[in-house]
């Protein structure tokens, strides 16, 4: 018995000495959740506004918005300025994705970490000063794990410094309109900030802008993954990309200042959403605040792409110009959100110019489409001019007179115009 007991703790020790060899031989890269926040204060007025929404929510702002069109169609504290924490690599993310759609950077240049990169703290995947890693692992890296280090060299790579990232990062910020945003890194680190700061508002147009870049969801909505030949493994805190059916991204974020936070978008039957959650006490009701927000979106509302008939485009004439007609180019339509029943509210109204005067120049706005439901327009669409149409010349009008003195008959009939 002695023997047997003997021979079945060596077994357990062997056991303990492979596992312990094997955790050392991997570097477990993940966003800290348990960092100790500060408790969410609700006054009284803010009371009334929560009570008033029809699901709950436990933080200090959210924001419920369409990706496609931007519309806001659940909010608290929307424009309240907070501090975003890790969520701020989502216009890292969108500067790099950017970078990359417009040939600047290929995803397989290889990029050497600086020394400024090397020191940063928080998540990370210890990157040393001189370690040379591709565009995508760095990216990987940035929207799985939230290494800051990943993170501030992509943003030194496409800026030439953290400093000129810094200012691309807030030029971007004013383009998109993000009227109550301010940074001052590409990381979301706060301990040595008061003014790094955004809203729910802001957070969900730049999650609405990164989420134009389809190839980012080969990022944002993976759970696991690992680097350096597997010695470093990433993982994703956002639990929605695990356990949320349409799930897109798209990044989370915690410290002491911000508390928990997450912009969480997914998309089901055409419809595409992002819950943003600024300021919740713990992850669990960031996570059960946005899920909530989200499955709130998905049953009340539905996407339509309004069918518009040839027959409405019919051709503008054009005066004084050497063809009698501009064939007009219908727009491409974007997709309406509707209060799901409301299907048949929408109403299409399409208005051409009946007489332009020549020249028309390739691409003119000769009219618009408007998309309206109940008697409001919700999106406007140019026409455009398909063609140009010089001006006619002395000879040519004369030309043209004498044709119809004795013909009757213009040129360029419509009626030839096929659709």
């Amino acid at each position: 018995m002695k023997r047997f007991i003997s021979f079945l703790l060596s077994i357990i020790l062997l056991l303990s000495m492979s596992i312990t060899s094997f955790a050392t031989d991997k570097t477990i890269v993940k966003e800290n959740e348990n960092i100790a926040v500060s408790k969410t204060v609700i006054t009284e007025e803010e009371q009334k506004q929560l009570e008033s929404l029809p699901v709950e929510i436990k933080a200090k702002a959210a924001v419920l918005m369409e990706v496609s069109s931007g519309k806001v169609l659940m909010e608290y504290n929307p424009d309240t300025k907070l501090f975003p924490a890790s969520v701020t690599k989502i216009m890292t993310m969108l500067l790099v994705a950017e970078a990359i759609n417009s040939k600047k950077i290929p995803l397989a240049d290889k990029v050497t970490c600086s020394a400024n990169a090397a020191t940063k703290g928080g998540s990370q995947i210890w990157l040393e000063e001189g370690e040379s890693m591709t565009v995508d692992e760095l990216l990987r890296a940035t929207a799985i794990g939230s290494a800051n280090d990943a993170a501030t060299l992509l943003g030194e790579y496409v800026a030439g410094g953290e400093t000129a990232f810094i200012d691309m990062m807030n030029n971007r910020a004013k383009e998109l309109r993000m009227k109550n945003t301010h940074f001052e890194n590409a990381t979301g680190l706060d301990d040595t900030t008061d003014t790094h700061l955004t809203t729910a508002r802001d957070i969900g147009i730049m999650s609405c802008e990164l989420l134009k870049h389809d190839f980012i969801r080969d990022y944002t909505t993976v759970w696991m993954d690992s680097l350096r030949d597997g010695k470093t493994e990433l993982v994703n805190t956002n639990k929605l990309v695990r356990f949320y059916s349409g799930t897109t991204g798209l990044k989370t974020g915690t410290t002491a200042k911000a508390g928990c936070c997450v912009s969480a978008s997914a998309e089901r039957d055409g419809l595409h959403l992002v819950a943003v959650v600024m300021g919740s006490d713990n992850s669990n009701d960031r996570f059960n605040t946005a899920k909530s927000m989200l499955n709130w979106g998905f049953s009340n509302y539905s996407c339509v792409t309004p069918k518009i008939s040839k027959k409405y485009f019919k051709n503008a004439e054009v005066i004084g110009g050497k063809e009698n007609f501009v064939k007009p180019e219908m727009p491409s339509i974007l997709p309406v959100i509707v209060k799901k029943g409301e299907e048949d509210k929408i109403e299409i109204k399409v208005k051409i110019e009946e007489c332009l005067e020549a020249p028309v120049v390739e691409k003119q706005t000769i009219g618009n489409v408007k998309i309206m439901i109940d008697g409001k327009t919700v999106s406007e669409h140019k026409i455009t001019a398909k063609n140009a149409v010089e001006k006619l010349g002395f000879a040519g009008y004369m030309k043209k007179l004498a044709n119809f003195v004795a013909t009757g008959e213009k040129e360029y009939p419509e009626t030839t115009e096929k659709h």
